[in-house]
């Protein structure tokens, strides 16, 4: 495979334009980049008259990336995990974006974001513990936007302000950093779903669908537009590690 002028620059602007700003030395017909931001590493190709092709660093990002391309017959370069081919360079764009939003919250990002963010805190007082529970916070919100793509879980609402980073197993009932900051244990939810969740008078079920809580008036679903079916958009199984305790401890089934 050789690349033209033409198809090198629209590859090298696709991982500049998705947070991939660091160029690492050509692999044969690859081009290589990492992030300044995220610990991913990229190739980046295109066969001989065929479309662009995307190798990864991670596997756990690649297999959360399945449904942007289709897995590649190329042999991956050192270090590459899986290959996947795109139809074009828009979804190209779209698969780094998200590989780049992945790479910043799988598997464990936010927890060492954090561990670094509050590495010097003094933690003595309940005050200065209480200052360390906010930067968790708010690395565990921004993980989760991340992670859902700015939009609800289950509504698809993509005004952040609106937004909540709901955990699933609550804050306090962890029993560590990694529980707490787990991008699994959450979900990004509209206002007042995540007030919903939290008081326990809806739950998820494995499958993604939303189950109410019976003590959850039929008039009071209408107040809140959710008297009919919703199921979270995706769900992945490590959400499904945590579901099991909210449905036992938090939901109201009578």
């Amino acid at each position: 495979m050789t690349l033209s002028a033409s198809t090198l620059t629209l590859l090298e602007k696709a991982a500049s334009d998705n947070g991939f700003d660091v160029g690492l030395p050509r692999v044969g017909a690859w081009i290589v980049f990492a992030s300044t931001q995220a610990p991913l590493k990229i190739w980046l190709t295109v066969a001989d008259g065929g479309p662009p092709i995307a190798s990864v660093s991670q596997l756990n990002v690649a297999r959360a990336l399945a449904n942007y391309g289709t897995p590649s017959a190329e042999p991956l370069p050192s270090g590459a995990m899986a290959a996947l081919t795109v139809a074009d360079m828009p979804a190209l764009h779209r698969l780094l974006r998200r590989a780049f939003q992945l790479s910043r919250t799988l598997p464990d990002e936010l927890l060492h974001a954090f561990e670094k963010k509050v590495a010097t805190f003094p933690k003595t007082t309940e005050a200065e513990r209480l200052v360390v529970q906010r930067v968790g916070q708010d690395i565990f919100r921004a993980g989760l936007i991340d992670y859902w793509e700015g939009r609800c879980a289950i509504t698809g609402l993509a005004i952040p302000e609106l937004l909540r980073a709901s955990h699933i197993k609550p804050w306090a009932d962890c029993a560590a950093d990694a529980e707490r900051l787990d991008m699994f244990n959450g979900l990004l939810l509209a206002a007042h779903l995540d007030a919903a969740f939290d008081k326990g008078f809806i739950t998820v079920a494995d499958d993604g669908a939303v189950t109410f809580s019976p003590t959850l008036p039929a008039e009071a679903r209408v107040i809140l537009g959710i008297d009919r079916p919703l199921r979270l958009s995706t769900l992945a199984d490590g959400h499904r590690a945590y579901l099991p305790w909210h449905r036992q401890y938090v939901f109201r089934r009578a």
